[in-house]
């Protein structure tokens, strides 16, 4: 166990556009007392509170959607990475319209104006769930699993047989440290030949070179080449830590994933809460946004 955190004091208004709404909107973060969780805060919509949980996902097509009483905050899943990875656990994110602006795609901006801001130890301790025996789901030839670790570990592999690039493979411990030097800068990524869909089912409207890398028949359209060599796979494993966050509480174990997307994560974590012989929970405090609270 470790103590729980926010912030030292409120971000300054984080200001973009919505990746699939194309709108423009303010964010803001502000410290939360103790056992709070991550809330989201619709400012355009009576203050309605939206809680990071599962049991508050809606949507998970291209991106992981979640709402309460019928007020939605979309592509939280960058924001909610950097959050887990630096051991945010109590903050009001607070938005005048309905996603998290993308930035440039990576969760660099974040991660550089919580760390300005600066973390506060909190004075009760974090619940962590530690996989004591494996768990797997599979839908064709995506699969995810949970093994037992000392620590927090992904392993992700994606392979999109496509002429620039092919399988890529990474296994990494989260860590702070990791996720800022490895992770945070990896950005998101589409083909070219899916804009069209995206456009016609009404994402992506906010979608740019500046904010996603492109790739196109031969190769990757962006002038500005890849921050790694490896970009694919990291950001995918960036997606999966904030996924893997709306369980929250921290996983101590091994996720092994292949070409897994936003549905699966989901639909894992709520595999792995029913397979209650699969792991112990260490108790510390019990926040309000868990999904494991209807267990205990």
């Amino acid at each position: 166990m470790r103590s729980q955190h926010t912030l030292k004091k409120e971000v300054v208004i984080i200001n973009g556009i919505g990746l699939h709404t194309g709108k423009n909107i303010n964010m803001r973060l502000t410290p939360a007392p103790r056992d709070t969780g991550i809330v989201f805060i619709r400012t355009d919509k009576g203050n309605v509170e939206i809680r990071a949980s599962i049991n508050s996902v809606i949507e998970t097509t291209f991106a992981t959607n979640l709402a309460s009483n019928g007020v939605m905050v979309g592509t939280v899943e960058h924001l909610l990475s950097t959050l887990s990875a630096l051991n945010i656990d109590n903050l009001y994110i607070e938005l005048d319209g309905p996603e998290v602006p993308i930035m440039d795609g990576s969760a660099v901006i974040f991660t550089q104006k919580i760390l300005e801001a600066g973390i506060s130890k909190q004075a009760n301790m974090v619940s962590c769930l530690r996989i004591i025996k494996p768990v797997v789901i599979n839908d064709g030839t995506c699969q995810i699993a949970a093994t037992p670790y000392e620590g927090m570990r992904i392993t992700y592999r994606v392979n999109y047989n496509h002429p620039a690039f092919r399988e890529q493979k990474m296994s990494i411990d989260v860590t702070d440290v990791n996720f800022i030097k490895e992770l945070a800068p990896a950005r998101t990524f589409g083909f070219l030949k899916d804009v069209k869909f995206l456009r016609a089912k009404g994402l992506a409207k906010g979608g740019s070179l500046n904010n996603a890398i492109v790739v196109g028949d031969n190769g990757i359209i962006n002038k500005n080449k890849l921050r790694f060599k490896d970009e694919f796979v990291r950001h995918k494993i960036l997606d999966v830590i904030g996924d893997i966050s709306l369980l929250g509480l921290p996983i101590y174990g091994h996720i092994i994933a292949n070409k897994a997307g936003h549905a699966l994560n989901i639909r894992f974590l709520k595999k792995l809460l029913s397979f209650t012989d699969s792991w112990d929970l260490v108790s510390g405090s019990v926040m309000p946004n868990l999904g494991i609270t209807a267990l205990l």
